[in-house]
């Protein structure tokens, strides 16, 4: 059985940084696709960005391009998402997923852009992140 827990999450002022991590069990996340989600009040579930260390691919969406990073340590079975410049729109609760028949690793940069809920079978419960203006 397969468990994501995040932690990380908090209340920052916008231009604040925060950087969150997942810690995986039961599976190495090694050959894995890993994703960062989030959702806010009233909105549905959107991709963050996904990474695929196989090859090392990323993929991130418009809004939080160059200011959040997502790596992994296949080491540790660890997840991370630095996010810095946080604006009061990435308000939400932030969740860790894997996908271990790794879909993302057959997409570019592009591929967090589409709706890849349904690519990720396993998920954590989330960590909340707040960013006052």
């Amino acid at each position: 059985q397969v468990q994501l827990v995040e932690s990380g999450g908090g209340s920052v002022q916008a231009g604040g940084s925060l950087r969150l991590s997942c810690v995986a069990s039961g599976r190495r996340i090694s050959t894995a696709c890993m994703g960062w989600f989030r959702e806010a009040p009233g909105k549905e579930r959107e991709g963050v960005a996904t990474i695929y260390s196989g090859t090392g691919s990323t993929s991130d969406t418009d809004s939080v391009e160059g200011r959040f990073t997502i790596s992994q340590d296949n080491a540790n079975n660890r997840l991370y998402l630095q996010m810095n410049s946080l604006k009061p729109e990435d308000t939400a609760m932030y969740y860790c997923a894997a996908d271990f028949r790794s879909f993302c690793r057959y997409g570019g940069s592009w591929y967090i852009r589409g709706d890849r809920r349904a690519d990720f079978g396993y998920w954590g419960q989330g960590t909340q992140v707040t960013v006052s203006s």
